[in-house]
């Protein structure tokens, strides 16, 4: 996978000892408290199910070297998934090697066309709707799920193997029915994660164990080292990204919202979109989220008693890591939205953002997004019981959050 900025090689990936040196107290840069491994879960989650395609597929094979070194707690019924792993990867060096003799020297020389556009917003604030709209201009484009899976050969492949493994993904995500395929958009976070394994997203495979990947959030709190490879990392996907297409890069990965002073040092013309939602809502959502993404993805047991303590505690990080940082954004370059106004005027509130942050191409975008939102009427939310400890959660921990936005915490039932 692509740790720098052409293709991978073998030193470019994190030893263990990088991934877990400089740890730190969970949310001390705010002093906030860190909730024990020990909540209850909300009422509401249901059975398991399994998937064809799991986040490990996308390692080369010093990457999940490195995961293992990690030791990540193992079990047998998830023994496929590590097998399959194992054996991808070979696959992956090889074709990650055969990649850069045959794009590196472009790729590393290759100039942004176009300063990106990051969408900013905790998971389940509705960015991924947003993230869809956003890229239905033509003058906008995204990285998609096979090329986040696969960053460090996707240049090579996408064309011949996309369509052979189509058959291996569901048609909707499990989390909240939208569809998926993989020429959709997706968060570039999992080509982060595959090819720099520098990302909180190995927390699928440490669900207990925060120390190994808080840090990960935040690029600041990573070692020098750390930091060279990720931000190598970073920009071999937007190089790549602009060898494809002179569109410009709409980027969607929740965890850029910890990350405004690294990307406005990286890409000083970026622009943002950053969107919140009810509190309630999104820790009841995301719980479910990390239910369902743990499910399909872990090689090890599942630890449901931390989902809802680290939730909150990550939550309170995200929000407050954007809140004290957003003043590094020069006011043209950001707006902020509410998940409710683009749920209720979908379409207006696109109009405003290409307004706002000067993006070519409305004219031909505004039917687009009319035809997209006309669809929305067949879509299905996820229903949720209520959880008195959420709530009291929610009402205690976050009424600052919620006091921020304008939200009553305790309003609605689905997410």
């Amino acid at each position: 996978m692509s740790s720098g900025v052409s293709a991978t090689s073998a030193e470019d990936s994190p030893s263990a000892e990088a991934v877990v040196s400089g740890r730190r107290e969970f949310g001390s840069r705010q002093g906030a408290e860190t909730t024990r491994c020990d909540s209850p879960l909300p009422q509401s989650l249901g059975g398991e199910q399994r998937n064809r395609v799991s986040l490990w597929h996308g390692l080369d094979a010093a990457g999940m070297v490195s995961l293992l070194r990690l030791r990540p707690e193992l079990n047998l019924a998830n023994a496929d998934r590590l097998l399959g792993g194992i054996l991808m990867s070979g696959a992956n060096s090889l074709l990650n090697a055969i990649s850069s003799l045959v794009y590196g020297r472009r790729v590393a020389a290759q100039r942004l066309n176009h300063p990106p556009v990051f969408i900013l917003g905790h998971w389940r604030s509705g960015t991924t709707m947003l993230h869809n709209l956003l890229t239905l201009n033509p003058e906008l484009g995204f990285l998609n799920l096979y090329q986040c899976l696969n960053p460090g050969h996707f240049l090579l492949t996408e064309k011949v193997i996309a369509p052979l493994t189509e058959w291996m993904l569901s048609s909707t995500r499990p989390m909240d029915n939208m569809p998926l395929s993989w020429s959709l958009p997706q968060e570039d976070e999992m080509g982060l994660c595959v090819s720099t394994l520098l990302s909180p997203y190995i927390m699928i495979a440490f669900q207990d164990r925060m120390d190994v990947y808080e840090r990960f959030f935040d690029p600041r709190d990573m070692t020098p080292n750390e930091q060279r490879i990720w931000k190598a990392a970073l920009m071999s996907l937007l190089q790549k990204f602009a060898l494809r297409s002179d569109q410009t890069p709409v980027m969607k990965s929740p965890t850029h919202t910890f990350r405004v002073p690294t990307l406005m040092e990286m890409f000083p013309e970026a622009k943002f979109v950053y969107i919140h939602r009810n509190p309630r809502d999104v820790i009841r959502s995301t719980v479910r989220l990390r239910k369902v993404l743990f499910t399909e993805n872990s090689i090890g047991p599942l630890h449901p008693e931390c989902w809802l303590g680290q939730t909150v505690d990550v939550y309170e990080r995200c929000i407050r890591s954007y809140e004290d940082t957003k003043h590094l954004i020069p006011g043209k370059q950001l707006v902020e939205i509410g998940f409710e106004q683009l749920e209720k005027n979908p379409a207006e509130v696109v109009h405003r953002i290409h307004r706002e942050l000067d993006l070519a191409g409305w004219d031909k975008a505004e039917p687009l997004v009319m035809k997209e939102v006309a669809g929305f009427a067949d879509y299905r939310k996820n229903s949720f019981r209520p959880d008195p400890e959420m709530e009291s959660l929610v009402r205690t921990r976050l009424a600052w959050a919620c006091e921020l936005y304008g939200y009553e915490p305790a309003r609605t039932r689905v997410a």
